[in-house]
């Protein structure tokens, strides 16, 4: 299935049926009074969170969704059928967010999760109801109220605890790969990762969810390279995983160059991506010397102030001790995030 994460549709609610002028006719009823029934409400339009559902390419092609109309009021004083309401489904973590305007109308996060985008209009009037002791045989009736109309934009967050970052070719599908069933491309090229790819990783009572993320460059939060669409996934993550190719000349610029489009995107959209708990580690270890990459990490971590972990993925060197500590940030934050309230539930 490809992947989809922002669409752009129209949503339409249903009309209300028209209300009905009409007199009861019948054999041997010589003044039959008014019996024009109301018309249906128009369907609603509903949004809900579908939790078998990771993308949004179902709305891909199909940019219009309209509610159907409400029936017209009938004789003998029959209502009209209300519409049926219309539900799009989305995956959960998709924010939902008005075009025009450009706010957040409601996010999308547990499964079951609904919400209602626009109301069906209320049905009209039949000339039944005007009927009054002065106003005996009533002609009037109304229309239902309009549809109303709404254009939004559904931005998919992926929902995993830890995303990855870094380089083109660091490494990133190599871990995802080896810690989990995930079987994401492998290549010896950059941006062989094109689309994110979700990864259930197991360490322990912890059970958490990995996601490889492409590659990012230098001028990504501008819109450079393939990255910058994919930076917004960080911000539901418990954590992020930054790998670094050991084998690179000068391998904490590359660390550098991540830090600052992370700042970038923080300060151009608003977000807190640069303050995200962090783990560093130098991958591919495994092609250099252990003494050469002692010195490099070293080096690394005066420059950057931070002490890298070492890690060859291919090899399995050093990875349970990085899945240890993404299973330990994980853990901490499902800790911290927990209310009081659900505490004494648990209890």
């Amino acid at each position: 299935m490809k992947f989809l994460d922002e669409a752009v549709i129209t949503c339409k609610s249903g009309a209300g049926g028209a209300g009905c002028v009409s007199f009861r006719r019948e054999k041997y009823v010589e003044y039959g009074g008014p019996d024009g029934g109301n018309g249906g409400k128009g369907g609603d339009v509903w949004i809900e969170c579908a939790g078998n559902l990771n993308t949004l390419i179902d709305y891909r092609y199909t940019q219009l969704f309209k509610a159907p109309t409400g029936g017209h009021g009938m004789g003998r004083n029959r209502t009209g059928a209300a519409g049926k309401d219309l539900v799009l489904y989305v995956p959960p973590g998709t924010e939902v967010i008005d075009e025009e305007s450009d706010e957040l109308v409601v996010d999308m996060l547990e499964q079951g999760q609904r919400h209602l985008l626009l109301p069906g209009g209320r049905g009209g009037r039949g000339n039944a109801s005007y009927k009054s002791s002065t106003n005996q045989a009533p002609r009037e009736f109304t229309p239902g109220v309009p549809a109303r109309e709404m254009k939004v934009r559904l931005r998919l967050k992926i929902m995993a605890d830890v995303g990855l970052l870094g380089l083109p070719n660091a490494g990133k599908s190599t871990f995802v790969g080896k810690v989990s069933r995930a079987k994401p491309k492998v290549a010896d090229y950059a941006f062989t990762t094109l689309h994110p790819a979700l990864g259930f990783v197991r360490h322990g009572s912890t059970e958490f969810l990995v996601a490889d993320l492409p590659g990012l460059i230098e001028g990504a939060a501008d819109g450079a390279g393939l990255g910058h669409r994919f930076l917004k996934h960080v911000s539901r993550c418990a954590a992020v995983l930054h790998l670094v190719d050991v084998t690179q000349p000068e391998p904490w610029k590359a660390y550098k160059t991540i830090r600052k489009e992370l700042a970038i995107y923080d300060e151009d959209y608003g977000g807190d991506l640069s303050e995200m708990p962090e783990i560093v580690a130098l991958t591919k270890v495994d092609l250099m010397p252990d003494d050469e990459v002692a010195a490099i990490a070293k080096a690394f971590a005066t420059k950057t102030k931070t002490k890298p972990l070492l890690m060859a993925a291919s090899a399995g060197v050093g990875v349970d001790e990085v899945v240890g500590k993404l299973a330990q940030r994980v853990a901490e934050q499902r800790a911290s995030s927990t209310t009081p309230e659900e505490d004494e539930k648990g209890g």
